[in-house]
C-alpha cells in the first residue's frame, strides 16, 4: 500500500483521488469511495447494499474487484481481525491500528501514539526493512461492558 496520507477528511474530490492513482473514473467505484468516505470499517455486504441503495444494480464481485482496486491503489485500506470477515476504510496513509470488541465485533481506530511509524520496532527482522506495522487490540466496547455489567 502506498502512504499517500490522504485520510477521510481529504480535500480531494473522489473524481480526483481516481485519476492520481491512475485509476478510471467509474460509477461503481465513485460509490464505493464515497462510502467509505463517510466513516467507519464497513464489512463488503454493508458496502455492497449501500452501493445498491444508490446504483441500479451492482455484483458483489464489481464490489469486490472495486475494493481490491482501491486498497492496492491506497484509497482504501483491508482489515481483517482474526475470526472475521474482511472490513474497509478509508483511512490511510498514517499507520493508525485498531480495536476490536471480541463481544460485538465493533472495530475502532487507534492512533499510533509511541514513536515513528511503524510504531513498534522488533529487535529482529530478518533482514526486512520494516515500513509499516499492524497492531490488532482486543477488549470489549463500552456497550458490551455494559451488557456484561447488568
Amino acid at each position: 500500500m502506498r502512504a499517500l496520507g490522504v485520510g477521510v477528511g481529504s480535500g480531494s474530490s473522489p473524481e480526483r483521488l481516481l485519476r492520481s492513482q491512475g485509476l478510471r473514473v467509474t460509477r461503481p467505484r465513485l460509490a464505493v469511495l464515497e462510502i467509505l468516505a463517510e466513516g467507519g470499517h464497513l464489512a463488503v455486504d454493508h458496502i455492497v447494499a449501500r452501493v445498491r441503495q444508490r446504483l441500479d444494480s451492482v455484483s458483489t464481485q464489481a464490489v469486490y474487484d472495486v475494493l481490491g482496486a482501491l486498497a492496492r491503489a491506497g484509497l482504501a485500506r483491508r482489515i481483517e481481525p482474526a475470526g472475521s470477515a474482511a472490513r474497509y476504510e478509508r483511512r490511510v496513509g498514517d499507520n493508525h491500528h485498531h480495536v476490536v470488541c471480541r463481544g460485538c465485533g465493533a472495530v475502532a481506530d487507534v492512533d499510533c501514539t509511541v514513536g515513528r511509524a511503524p510504531c513498534l520496532d522488533p529487535p529482529t527482522a530478518g533482514g526486512f526493512v520494516i515500513d509499516e506495522a499492524e497492531v490488532t487490540f482486543w477488549g470489549l466496547c463500552p456497550m458490551c461492558q455494559a451488557t456484561v455489567e447488568s
